[in-house]
C-alpha cells in the first residue's frame, strides 16, 4: 500500500509539472509575465526534498499506515483537482499573470482566496502522518509556511494589478 500511494504521489506531480509548463508556455506566448521567478527553485527544491524526506522514512521505517491521514490526504487531492480544473488553461506551479484575464471568483475561490496554497499546505502535513512521519510533517510544514509567506506576497502584489 505505501509504495502504491507512494508511485501515485510521484506520477501526479510529474503529470502536474508537464501540465503547469503548457499552461505556461501558453500563457507565455499570449504576453503574460511570470512574478517571482527567483523563489520558484527554491520552492521547487523544497518540493523534492519532502518527497524524498518522505520516501527515505518509508523506505527505512517501514511504517504502518494511519487511515485516518490517509482520508485526510486523498481528500485534499481532490480540492487539487478542483483547482485545477476551475483555473483550467490558468493554472500553473508558477505566478503567471495574463493583465487582460479574469480574476476566478467561482470554484474554491469563492470561499478561499488562495485554495491551491490551502492545498500545499495539508499535504506538507498529511503524506509524512500517513506514515507516522510526524517529524518530516512539522519540519516542512514551517519551511513550507516560510516558501508561502514571500510566494503569497508577490502573487498578492501580480493579482492587485489587475483589479
Amino acid at each position: 500500500m505505501s509504495a502504491a500511494l507512494l508511485s501515485y504521489v510521484i506520477i501526479e506531480r510529474l503529470l502536474e509539472l508537464v501540465i503547469a509548463r503548457r499552461n505556461t508556455r501558453r500563457l507565455l506566448a499570449r504576453g503574460a509575465e511570470e512574478i517571482g521567478a527567483s523563489h520558484y527553485p527554491i520552492m521547487i527544491a523544497l518540493h523534492v526534498s519532502w518527497l524524498a524526506a518522505v520516501l527515505c522514512w518509508v523506505a527505512v521505517m517501514s511504517p504502518d499506515i494511519n487511515a485516518a491521514f490517509l482520508v485526510l490526504y486523498l481528500l485534499v487531492q481532490a480540492l487539487r483537482i478542483w483547482v485545477m480544473i476551475t483555473l483550467g488553461p490558468y493554472w500553473t506551479t508558477r505566478i503567471i499573470t495574463l493583465a487582460d484575464a479574469p480574476l476566478v471568483k467561482h470554484g474554491p475561490y469563492k470561499f478561499i482566496r488562495h485554495p491551491n496554497y490551502v492545498v500545499v499546505v495539508l499535504e506538507i502535513a498529511a503524506l509524512p502522518l500517513v506514515f507516522g512521519a510526524w517529524q518530516i510533517a512539522a519540519i516542512f510544514s514551517l519551511l513550507n509556511a516560510a516558501m508561502l509567506w514571500v510566494r503569497i506576497r508577490a502573487e498578492n502584489q501580480a493579482l492587485s494589478r489587475r483589479r
